[in-house]
């Protein structure tokens, strides 16, 4: 990562220019002035998605799930959990794919739950099946960049 990132505001979806070296301090967004991390994973849809997906810098963990999977219903607090754990080195988001079917077929879901990592726009991992919170921090900090 760059001394400087760019992050999405999870309230407003507004770009923050916030030093590395400060990711630790509870930044907070420089347009809504509501803090940028509050260890809750982020619902996402079409509209909102491309910011963090490519605008923003810091890494984003899509869970890509559906209402009426049991497996994803399982996963939901495990990844609430894992959240807790990982912010602030990623951003973790939901996608429900019953809602947003454009991006589950943009990112060619064809199982759920599927975790998928990106980093500057760019797929890294994936992952399909439901996991504990202590195996999804596991797999996501295995394949965050140094």
């Amino acid at each position: 990562m760059s001394e400087l990132l760019l992050i999405a505001c999870p309230h407003c979806h507004a770009l923050n220019r916030v030093p590395l070296a400060r990711l630790g301090e509870a930044p907070v967004c420089g347009k809504c002035h509501r803090p940028l991390f509050d260890a809750h994973p982020l619902s996402l849809d079409g509209a909102h998605f491309d910011i963090h997906f490519s605008r923003s810098t810091l890494p984003l963990l899509v869970d890509f799930w559906a209402p009426w999977c049991g497996p994803c219903k399982v996963m939901a607090p495990e990844f609430e959990r894992a959240a807790a754990q990982l912010e602030p080195l990623a951003r973790l988001a939901k996608v429900d794919t019953e809602a947003e079917p454009a991006l589950g077929q943009r990112f060619a879901i064809r199982s759920i739950p599927t975790l998928a990592l990106f980093v500057s726009g760019r797929e890294v991992a994936r992952q399909s099946g439901a996991m504990s919170a202590a195996d999804i921090v596991r797999w996501t900090r295995q394949h965050l960049p140094g």
